[in-house]
């Protein structure tokens, strides 16, 4: 039994796996799942869980290096790009298209239940030391 962090087990046994230069996307609800990346849906409801909850567990279990978001969310979802901001520093700034097109690309994607427009970032691993 785990004694604190992400308890859920494909996603924990997912993040695991990862190395260095692999990429996550988190994705809100409505983000189209590319075909052959591994996914796990953690979403339940609109809104559950949160973007924000999902990117908050991640940013405590996996070392992060970069981040890249979609120009739009700047100016449609300020609340997703302060919080990318504040656990990553400065993102890569994608069309929203590119992001859909580098998801692909992907070692994992992370559907959470977010409902509010552009809460998507592709999450490049880096290493601890």
């Amino acid at each position: 039994m785990k004694r604190r962090g992400i308890l859920n087990d494909a996603l924990s046994g997912h993040l695991a796996r990862l190395g260095h230069t692999d990429t996550v996307v988190v994705a809100d609800c409505g983000l189209p799942r590319p075909a052959g990346v591994p996914v796990v849906d953690l979403a339940l409801t609109f809104g559950v869980p949160s973007f924000a909850e999902v990117v908050d567990a991640l940013a405590t279990e996996i070392v992060v290096e970069s981040a890249a978001v979609a120009r739009e969310t700047a100016e449609n979802n300020p609340a997703a790009r302060d919080l990318l901001l504040g656990h990553f520093g400065e993102p890569r700034w994608l069309t929203h298209q590119e992001l859909k097109e580098e998801s692909a690309h992907a070692a994992l994607f992370v559907r959470t239940g977010e409902a509010s427009p552009y809460a998507n970032a592709i999450l490049t691993c880096g290493v601890p030391f």
